[in-house]
């Protein structure tokens, strides 16, 4: 697996503003956040994103994010949070290892929605199809 920064933070080779940690996570606020309060949640285990990382550690980085998304709006009275993240160098993500964002968002902060798009006629049909194939169903 690549060495990245969140390696080296989960080492305590770098400092990070760490504010949850337990066996299998670690959570730190973002050194360049879209808001204050923005958090990233890694699992300790090595992996590169969402297509490798494993069940055991999926399941523990969301049951930190679900402990934390509460703290965190509170912390900085938020009055709502995204939760987010980037998967390979298409989708934007930068860092190759895990990392769930919790962004809080205030009512008039400026950040504005992804863009929305139509189906074309029968696209949406196709999608669904070539999806629940690769699900095997």
């Amino acid at each position: 697996m690549e060495e990245n920064i969140f390696m080296k933070i989960i080492r305590r080779e770098i400092p990070a503003e760490i504010v949850y940690e337990d066996d299998d996570t670690l959570a730190f606020l973002d050194i360049k956040p879209n808001n204050p309060g923005h958090t990233l949640v890694i699992p300790k285990e090595p992996a590169r994103n969402v297509f490798d990382i494993s069940e055991a550690s999926w399941l523990a980085v969301m049951k930190t994010v679900r402990l934390l998304a509460p703290a965190v709006r509170a912390a900085v009275e938020a009055d709502g949070l995204n939760i987010y993240m980037n998967n390979e160098a298409a989708a934007f993500q930068e860092i190759f290892h895990p990392h769930v964002h919790l962004i809080p968002r205030f009512k008039e902060d400026g950040f504005s929605h992804f863009p929305q798009r139509s189906y074309a006629p029968g696209e949406m049909e196709g999608i669904a199809k070539r999806m629940r194939a690769a699900l095997g169903k």
